[in-house]
C-alpha cells in the first residue's frame, strides 16, 4: 500500500540533504554555475567552497533545476505515495515555480505546486507546517489551498553587509553602492509575498539590529496580531553565524520565551547579496 503524500522543497529552504532524510522529506538541489562548471547546493558545492569562490570573485550564476531531474523525481515518488506536493521557492524570486507547475498539470491531480511566495526559514516553515497539516489527517488538494491561503502569513528583514554584489548583479547602480560604502550603510531589504524591497537604510550594524527587530514586532502587534501565539521566529546569515548567535540573544531579549530557530540563507540568496548579511523573518505556524 503507497504511503499518503511525498513532501519535496528545494535548497533555497535551507534544509540540508541530511535534514531532510530526518524530516522524511526530499530536496531539490539548486544549481550553481561557477566558471562554465555546473554545481549543485549540498550536492557538490558546500557553504564552505561557495564562500571561497564568492571572495575569489568569480563568475557564480545560479539556475532552476532541469525539467528532466524534477521529473524523474515526481515519478520515483509516486511510485512510493499516492500524491505530491511541492513547495519551491516564491515565484517572485525565481522560473523554478512556474516551470514546475506547468509539469504538473501532465499529472492528474498527483502532484500539487505551492506558491506561497516564500524562501529561505520562511519556505522551511511552509515544509514543517505541511507535515504537521498531513500528521493531522488532511489530504494534500488541503494542505496546498492552506499554504496558499497563508502565504503572506511571514515577514523576512534581511540586513547587508555591502551593496558590492546586488551591484555585480546589476539590481543598484554603482553610484548608489559607492555612497553606501562611504557613508557606511547598512542597508535593510524586506521579503513581503514575493517582492524583495528595500526597507530602511541603518548607519550601523547595531542599528540594523534594531531596525529589524522593531519591523518584526510591529508586525506581530499588527499584521498578525490574532496569531502572536502561533508566530514562528527565525534568524537566517549569510556567512556569519558568531553574529546571528549573538543577534538571537538580542531577539530573545524583546521575544522571551520564544524559540528562535538560526540558519544560513540558502546560496541562491547569498549569491546575489553576499556574505555577512544577517536576517529576522517571522512566520505563522499552522
Amino acid at each position: 500500500m503507497k504511503k499518503k503524500m511525498a513532501v519535496v522543497t528545494d535548497s533555497n529552504s535551507g534544509i540540508t540533504q541530511e535534514q531532510a532524510r530526518e524530516l522524511g522529506i526530499y530536496v531539490v538541489p539548486m544549481p550553481f554555475v561557477i566558471d562554465g562548471n555546473t554545481y549543485f547546493e549540498d550536492i557538490n558545492l558546500s557553504q564552505k567552497d561557495f564562500y571561497k569562490q564568492l571572495q575569489n570573485d568569480v563568475d557564480i550564476s545560479t539556475s532552476q533545476p532541469s525539467t528532466g531531474d524534477l521529473l524523474d523525481l515526481w515519478d520515483q515518488l509516486l511510485e512510493e505515495y499516492e500524491t505530491v506536493l511541492h513547495i519551491p521557492m516564491s515565484s517572485g524570486l525565481s522560473g523554478s515555480c512556474a516551470t514546475a507547475k506547468m509539469l504538473a498539470m501532465d499529472y492528474e491531480g498527483k502532484v500539487f505546486v505551492v506558491d506561497n511566495q516564500r524562501i529561505s526559514v520562511t519556505q522551511r516553515q511552509s515544509v514543517l507546517d505541511a507535515l504537521h497539516l498531513s500528521e493531522q489527517g488532511m489530504e494534500t488538494a488541503a494542505i496546498a489551498q492552506k499554504l496558499k491561503d497563508t502565504r503572506r502569513d511571514s515577514s523576512i528583514y534581511i540586513m547587508l553587509d555591502t551593496l558590492y554584489y546586488l551591484k555585480k548583479g546589476g539590481r543598484v547602480t554603482p553610484a548608489a553602492a559607492a555612497i553606501a560604502t562611504v557613508l557606511k550603510l547598512k542597508p535593510v531589504l524586506q521579503i513581503q509575498g514575493d517582492k524583495l524591497d528595500a526597507f530602511s537604510k541603518a548607519r550601523s550594524e547595531k542599528i540594523a539590529r534594531t531596525v529589524m527587530i522593531d519591523a518584526v514586532k510591529k508586525d506581530m502587534e499588527t499584521r498578525f496580531a490574532s496569531m502572536q501565539d502561533r508566530m514562528a521566529l527565525q534568524i537566517a546569515h549569510t556567512n556569519n553565524e558568531e553574529a546571528a548567535l549573538s543577534f538571537r540573544e538580542e531577539v530573545a531579549q524583546v521575544f522571551p520565551g520564544r524559540d528562535i530557530y538560526v540558519d544560513h540563507l540558502s546560496l541562491s540568496v547569498s549569491c546575489h547579496i553576499g556574505p555577512g548579511s544577517l536576517a529576522l523573518a517571522c512566520a505563522v505556524m499552522l
